[in-house]
């Protein structure tokens, strides 16, 4: 059976994109944070299925947590970087895309005691309006990248992009690998989990990850929030109908789902199934 890369990325419910309206990033340091909990439960359930993952962290995360940090590395799961203060890159100047991405490696290295080598941007935002921060990546010292969608949805995606890895600046430049999908009636099917996986019977996530392996025969990136295993996580009053349908809609099933997952398919971190992230 093919191997296929989990990835989780790091971040606490109160910091999704889809809540920025809502939440000032300055009352980030008030607002009750759920994520240690939230990490026991995904680090449990990976032990509990013997699988390793990568995983995508926030600096901010980890500045406030730095035990999650040393618990990754020391259960054997690599340690990669979501930026530090979770803007989008597509908000960014290169300067201040540059600063967040290197301040965010740095401390998770000098936290994990590992080389960081991966990063994943927030909400998938590097396409086809700012390929340079792939450069800022190269620079900052990142190996590989996981940032890109070939998807179209309303907040990311560039359904342009390769669907495998590619080279965005030449052999000797970033690795991009990115989020899976599936062409279909002529266009990419979302195959990478995400709230896609949480909303959408769990029968078709399944068929989407078999199809990558025993179709095209290749691996599936797929990624979760440690956040989408929380049921009891505080409900925000003035969500928009869609961001709240988006981000509360079957929480309780997650776990069971994330399990059924792990059953039916080999997982492993990215530096393992994509050899050529680490040649």
């Amino acid at each position: 059976m093919l191997l296929n890369a989990l990835t989780i990325d790091v971040e606490d419910y109160f910091q999704v994109s889809a809540f920025a309206p809502y939440i000032a990033r300055t009352a980030w340091n008030e607002v009750p944070r759920r994520i240690e909990a939230n990490m026991d439960r995904v680090l449990a359930l990976l032990d509990e299925h013997r699988t390793h993952a990568t995983f995508f962290a926030l600096g901010w995360i980890a500045r406030r947590h730095p035990g999650l940090i040393r618990a990754i590395v020391d259960g054997g799961h690599e340690l990669a970087s979501h930026g530090y203060a979770h803007r989008r890159a597509t908000e960014q100047t290169w300067a201040t895309f540059r600063e967040d991405v290197g301040r965010a490696k740095k401390l998770l290295e000098d936290i994990g005691g590992v080389r960081v080598l991966g990063y994943r941007a927030p909400s998938f935002s590097i396409g086809e309006g700012n390929r340079w921060a792939h450069d800022a990546l190269h620079e900052a010292g990142y190996r590989y990248s996981s940032s890109v969608y070939p998807i179209r949805h309303d907040h990311y995606g560039w359904p342009a992009a390769p669907r495998f890895a590619f080279r965005p600046h030449g052999d000797q430049g970033l690795l991009e690998l990115p989020a899976s999908t599936v062409p279909l009636f002529g266009r990419n099917l979302p195959a990478a989990g995400g709230g896609y996986f949480r909303l959408l019977p769990y029968a078709l996530s399944r068929w989407l990850v078999r199809r990558l392996n025993t179709r095209e025969h290749a691996p599936c990136i797929f990624y979760f929030h440690p956040w989408e295993l929380d049921a009891g996580q505080p409900r925000l009053p003035h969500l928009s109908v869609k961001t709240r349908f988006r981000h509360y809609t079957n929480l309780a099933r997650m776990p069971a789902k994330i399990g059924a997952l792990l059953r039916d398919f080999r997982w492993d971190r990215m530096d393992r199934v994509f050899a050529e992230v680490t040649a």
